[in-house]
């Protein structure tokens, strides 16, 4: 079972090695996880993460994997049905045409809750290539490796990135705000955003006026101090992280690092796709350490400038339905917390990483270019200073 595992791993593109992997053995041969020498999955998983994975980067990858090999996935939502792990095994990859899909029905909304609700109570087997219950490889809203313009993910991972809901609890890594720049084409783009002033204690050498008032002493040294010059210009950082976000890491990590550097008055937090009533700092804490998104409005000064960074990849229904979010049952749409923000910060942008070609393909991005009154700019030299132009008048 565990060489299985192994390779659900690696088919994963986690970067497990055999000596880790022995090391994962060995220790489960020692007896260092369980009470009374039974262990539990809980203790198993948290035992091969430990052994297996080197990157905090790859902890959402990990769990999606471990999820579906083992258990199936936790539930998020009200739900107290447990999904057997043998129908989420995907043993064929469905193709269409591009007519059989356009031909595939979208459920609304309450449809889908409801359906999905009928299908725990009804279905007693596994299933695979069908368009009705939950299972893979076929046109079911329910299930994994399929197709469906608008389903519930339920292990497996994401292809199309139209999920309305994806059934597990992910970990998500914080961004670094220490990454050494390639390139210094990102900072020249933020300097269009400084303004400097001239305050605080801090003092620095005034040289033309050493100079000025040296000399008109007849040459008695007269040393002159000034307050050092910061930059006045207040950054609230709003960045999503996790999942479609995985595959812009580096980038977003190159944007966040420059900004610590050039902004001295920067906040930043984290959220999942669409900003609900609550962000947060750690993502390692993130339902721990939840900070209200009124607190957020309140706390700072419209002064600000807002920028979100996010590729703005999601469901639709994430945006613009309560319950929407892939995580929880949020109680507000995404939007409505999007235009409090908005609106609480009259200075704002949205740099998407995603590239600009596939925009109009994405309804999610129109709708939230929509709500931005389409201040979305890329994430490039243009997009940027694009964004910095705008966001400096």
């Amino acid at each position: 079972m565990l060489i299985k595992f192994f390779y659900t791993l690696r088919a994963a593109k986690l970067p497990v090695s055999v000596k880790e992997f022995l090391t994962l053995l060995e220790g489960l041969r020692a007896g260092v996880i369980g009470a009374d020498g039974v262990p539990t999955i809980d203790d198993f998983y948290y035992l091969a993460r430990t052994t297996l994975v080197k990157d905090e980067a790859q902890f959402d990858k990990f769990d999606r994997a471990f999820a579906a090999y083992f258990k199936g996935v936790e539930l998020l939502t009200d739900f107290t049905k447990d999904v057997p792990l043998e129908w989420l095994r995907k043993h064929l990859e469905l193709e269409l045409t591009p007519e059989q899909k356009a031909a595939i029905e979208k459920m609304g909304w309450e449809e889908l809750m409801e359906t999905l609700k009928k299908r725990f109570e009804e279905q007693k087997e596994r299933h695979e290539g069908g368009n009705r219950w939950i299972g893979t490889g076929g046109t079911s809203p329910f299930g994994n490796s399929g197709y469906n313009p608008q389903g519930i993910r339920i292990g497996g991972q994401g292809g199309q990135k139209s999920a309305v809901k994806v059934w597990e609890q992910r970990a998500y890594k914080d961004y670094d705000d220490n990454l050494e720049l390639g390139t210094r084409n990102i900072k020249v783009a933020l300097r269009r955003l400084r303004r400097f002033a001239r305050e605080g204690s801090d003092l620095e050498l005034d040289l033309n006026d050493t100079i000025h008032k040296t000399a008109a002493n007849a040459g008695m040294l007269d040393i002159r101090m000034i307050p050092e010059r910061h930059n006045k210009v207040k950054v609230l950082l709003l960045m999503d992280v996790g999942g479609t976000m995985d595959e812009h890491v580096h980038r977003v990590e190159e944007l966040f690092s420059a900004a610590k550097t050039e902004f001295k008055h920067l906040e930043f937090y984290y959220f999942h796709n669409c900003v609900y009533d609550f962000v947060w700092k750690n993502n390692r804490r993130r339902f721990a350490e939840k900070f209200p998104t009124w607190d957020i409005i309140r706390k700072y000064n419209k002064d600000y400038k807002l920028i979100f960074i996010g590729d703005a990849t999601m469901s639709p229904y994430e945006i613009l339905q309560a319950g929407g979010s892939v995580e929880y049952n949020n109680e507000e749409p995404g939007a409505e917390w999007l235009q409090r923000l908005t609106h609480a910060f009259p200075k704002y942008a949205w740099i998407n990483p995603e590239p600009q070609g596939v925009w109009q393909y994405r309804q999610s991005i129109a709708l939230v270019q929509q709500i931005m009154h389409q201040r979305m700019f890329a994430l490039s030299l243009a997009g940027l200073e694009g964004a910095m132009r705008l966001l400096s008048k």
